[in-house]
């Protein structure tokens, strides 16, 4: 059995959400279910069912923690949260940087909600061996896991194109959010022609976000793999 090993990952945000209506302000907004055991999966979506940003919620003791991308990225979610406050009894802070750790081989922190082998997810750093990012990032590349605005276009990409219904962050029973309606019309009739992939790379990785010459786009790459957006049925080796 292998050693218990971490890696920090780099560009972490927090939001917090506090006050009595922090579940219920937050329930009518994104994707999945708010009151499922923590952490959830879940993104924030346009009026319009298109990316905008996804999180882990972590529930504490009267409050809610936002884990989302660092950054300008923890500034737009937090101000974006902010405008749809209106008479809700919550208050919202935010850090626009933050320590995660990804641990893998240990029962430290909390699992990864979107696939079992992306390990725990901890705020606090662990008295493991240190991994790089590449560790990880290969990994959830093999998965086709996409990482926020790495692999999701901001107001462009939808949640079925991208997996996160696959990967535990859409709850269909829990009734209406911020783009729903696109988004289950999308699952139940058939409507998403192309979806992000897993691709082997024969040479340097395109740009992210460029054209390729069958017609898709590359999103983010490590080694000598990263993920597409393709039509489905394309060939996954560039």
């Amino acid at each position: 059995m292998s050693k218990p090993f971490y890696v920090q990952l780099p560009n972490r945000g927090l939001v917090h959400i506090e006050g009595e209506d922090r579940k219920s302000f937050l329930q009518g907004l994104v994707s999945n279910d708010v009151n499922k055991a923590s952490p959830v999966y879940a993104c924030l979506l346009t009026p319009q069912g298109k990316f905008l940003h996804d999180f882990f919620i972590h529930e504490g003791n009267g409050f809610l923690l936002l884990d989302c991308e660092g950054g300008a990225r923890a500034k737009d979610l937090y101000e974006r949260l902010l405008k749809f406050r209106l008479r809700s009894k919550v208050q919202l802070s935010v850090e626009e940087q933050n320590k995660v750790y990804a641990i893998f081989g240990s029962d430290v922190g909390l699992p990864d909600p979107r696939h079992k082998d992306m390990g725990n997810r901890s705020f606090e750093k662990p008295d493991f061996e240190e991994k790089p990012f590449e560790e990880w990032d290969t990994r959830r590349i093999k998965y086709c896991i996409p990482d926020g605005s790495r692999d999701m276009k901001i107001e462009s990409s939808t949640l079925l194109e991208s997996h996160i219904d696959r990967l535990n962050g859409v709850d269909w029973d829990k009734g209406c959010y911020m783009g729903q309606e696109l988004t289950a019309r999308m699952k139940y009739r058939g409507l998403a022609k192309r979806h992000l992939y897993t691709v082997t790379l024969s040479g340097p990785a395109p740009a992210s976000f460029s054209d390729l010459p069958n017609g898709g786009e590359m999103r983010s790459s490590c080694g000598t793999i990263g993920i597409a957006l393709l039509k489905d049925g394309e060939s996954t080796c560039l």
